[in-house]
């Protein structure tokens, strides 16, 4: 991935529900301006979520999805619909496709319900208005279209481009931080865990925002920090670290310079800062037994010392001085039954979108079930939390 191109996490997620039938592929086809669905007459066509990126002005980047029936009863129906109801947690923009040659039924109004309930904007279409006999309340804001003439598809379009000052948020991830020209120290580490040839979303993302603002950014390993701190002819603005190294840089970085993290950085980036903090404190309670999710938004090989399988639950169990009953979770995977934990461990979420990581945080929330971040975590149990939070002008 080059860093101009824009990662699913990083785009606005527009979502197709309706019944079985009801047009959603072909009217996602027709939005598209290609073939990404498969249309049949059969019922339950689509599956699993079917999802295509594009560009849609004035939105930018967005994610099409395309989804199971609501009304799915065939033998996995259940599943596809579970399925379904999951994509609500990372959709920014919701569509709720009405079959119009049948009309709104009962379930496309408790769909509504839960929509209108999650706070997530959408609109209703009509769709087949072509040959549609049944239409709903005209009374009500509905776009009337048809997949097959095309009728109504731009104005579905220039309708999803209407909430753009509700999705798109202006956010920095560290250029409010410094000013252009001013060093930043980018600690990088290379090991067995490290991406094949590139670095992580985080570094990329940090990196791409200082070039754009007209800082200098230096990339190095933590072993060769001391080395780069002595090339240069100015002190750094601040130094970001990877939170698997904390400890070692806070060591080897004057307490006069701003240290923190790109987990850190991560979580102040999509809104989730104040509410992981409220976890730190957790930490330092856990018991022998107690449950502890640690939880990763993206899938990859596990390596022998692996971060959250191996290196998180050796640090918690020497900073606790206990024993935890440990559970492990990745990619798009999240329990619902989080009250049976005492604590969750999330990573910094760069491979999930604002509304995911913003669902999972109000889950436990709801629970009663503190949850902090990788970052934040290590930096707790490395003695460098308070310092780590400094560039944010946040006490603890």
């Amino acid at each position: 991935m080059g860093l101009n191109d824009t990662v699913s996490a990083e785009r606005i997620h527009i979502t197709f529900f309706g019944n079985c039938n009801a047009g959603k592929s072909s009217l996602v086809n027709a939005v598209l301006g290609q073939k990404l669905s498969v249309v049949s007459a059969l019922r339950g066509t689509t599956t699993d979520p079917v999802k295509k990126a594009m560009e849609l002005l004035p939105l930018g980047p967005v994610v099409i999805t395309d989804t199971a029936g609501l009304d799915d009863e065939s033998v996995i129906g259940s599943l596809r619909t579970e399925k379904t109801k999951e994509e609500l947690s990372r959709t920014d923009i919701a569509v709720l496709v009405i079959d119009g040659t049948i009309g709104e039924t009962e379930t496309d109004r408790k769909f509504r319900d839960e929509i209108k309930t999650r706070g997530i904007p959408f609109v209703e279409v009509v769709n087949k208005a072509d040959v549609a006999d049944v239409f709903p309340d005209k009374k009500r804001d509905f776009l009337y279209v048809s997949a097959v003439t095309g009728e109504g598809i731009e104005e579905l379009k220039v309708k999803l481009g209407s909430f753009t000052d509700a999705v798109k948020k202006e956010k920095k991830l560290v250029s409010d931080l410094v000013s252009p020209g001013d060093i930043v120290v980018m600690v990088t580490p290379v090991d067995e865990s490290s991406p094949k040839g590139r670095i992580i979303l985080p570094q990329q993302m940090v990196l791409r925002e200082l070039l754009d603002i007209h800082a200098i950014p230096v990339l190095c390993q933590v072993e060769e920090l001391h080395s780069a701190f002595a090339a240069l002819s100015q002190k750094p603005r601040l130094v970001i670290t990877d939170s698997r190294v904390f400890g070692e840089v806070s060591k080897a970085v004057s307490e006069n310079i701003p240290l923190t993290s790109f987990s850190i950085l991560m979580a102040r980036y999509k809104g989730e800062l104040d509410a992981l903090l409220k976890g730190v404190s957790t930490l330092g309670k856990l018991r022998d037994g107690d449950k502890v999710l640690i939880s990763e938004a993206c899938t990859h090989h596990r390596q022998c010392n692996d971060i959250g399988t191996v290196k998180m639950p050796e640090w918690i169990r020497k900073f606790s001085d206990a024993e935890p009953e440990f559970s492990f979770t990745s990619g798009r995977e999240f329990p619902d039954d989080v009250e049976k934990y005492r604590l969750i461990i999330h990573c910094g979420g760069c491979m999930i979108n604002d509304a995911e990581m913003q669902n999972r945080i109000k889950k436990a929330e709801d629970a009663g079930i503190p949850m902090i971040n990788y970052g934040m975590a290590i930096a707790a149990m490395q003695g460098v939390l308070k310092r780590s939070l400094v560039p944010f002008g946040i006490k603890l």
